[in-house]
């Protein structure tokens, strides 16, 4: 009996746990370090970047999975007749959406998803349609579904350092001055697809992600709480477990799902970076 596959670019960054249990497929993202190219997950992770970085000075490069990739691997998804919602990275961040779509105009029965995110941001939308699929939805509703919920998802981190946005060329050189002399820590804020700055946190990490979690929270009554991410790029332990159960005290969520951040986010953010990440009622604007 066929049924509805639910696929995503590695860029989701769900854990093992929850991949195996919504059962989702997953295609790497390329990854070249040096002058060898990896697949994202499957034989690098970030610890492996942030040592070579460490030792070289050098940053990786991330490639999307080009159009014979993506056909191959639909191939695969579908030989039993089975339709596919397939999620990626925003289309303004990576052509992996358009190569996705290209691909799927080889079958009739795909249907890509631009989850206009990045990280967990795309996770959450991942996991909502594999409920969705389990609940019986046919795939175009669960698409038409997906379009309300998309514009909805709160995506954001806080970042320590911003030396890989400066090498990456996505932060000037005074910036970045200018913030290490002023302790600022910087909000990365995802929206209508593109990532931008928001708040600009000031003082030591630890004290500012605990200020963070609480203003991201404040309006509860346009959260949906079924589900929400603290997703770290290598974190100090012990921050990590105080933002989760700072998260965990609100008592907002049925559930409070902690995640590693995958080494696309890890390659343009560094270690030391922290999000939150949830679904709201409304837009955001």
């Amino acid at each position: 009996m066929a049924k509805i596959i639910i696929s995503s670019d590695s860029t989701c960054d769900l854990s093992p746990e929850l991949k195996e249990r919504y059962d989702i497929r997953i295609i790497p993202l390329g990854v070249t370090l040096g002058d060898k190219v990896y697949r994202d997950g499957i034989d690098i992770n970030p610890d492996e970047i942030y040592a070579h970085h460490a030792k070289t000075g050098e940053l990786p490069k991330t490639t999307a999975a080009n159009v014979g990739e993506c056909i191959d691997y639909f191939t695969d998804l579908t030989k039993d007749g089975d339709a596919v919602i397939h999620f990626t990275i925003s289309s303004t961040m990576s052509s992996t959406y358009s190569n996705a779509c290209l691909a799927a105009e080889e079958f009739e029965n795909i249907y890509v998803i631009d989850s206009k995110n990045l990280s967990t941001g795309g996770g959450l939308q991942v996991i909502a349609a594999a409920e969705m699929a389990k609940s019986g939805m046919e795939a175009k509703d669960i698409v038409a579904e997906l379009e309300k919920i998309t514009p909805c998802v709160d995506a954001s981190f806080v970042i320590d350092s911003l030396e890989y946005l400066h090498k990456g060329g996505r932060c000037s050189a005074l910036a970045m001055l200018g913030a290490n002399l002023l302790k600022l820590k910087p909000c990365i804020e995802v929206k209508n697809g593109s990532m931008g700055v928001g708040k600009k946190y000031r003082g030591v990490y630890g004290r500012v992600l605990t200020e963070y979690v609480n203003e991201r929270l404040q309006n509860p009554d346009d959260i949906d709480t079924s589900r929400v991410f603290v997703t770290h790029a290598g974190c100090d332990p012990e921050i990590v477990e105080s933002v989760l159960n700072q998260v965990k005290s609100t008592g907002l969520f049925k559930e409070v799902f902690l995640t590693r951040a995958g080494c696309t986010v890890s390659s343009h953010c560094g270690a030391n970076t922290l999000g939150v990440l949830f679904i709201r009622k409304s837009p955001i604007e």
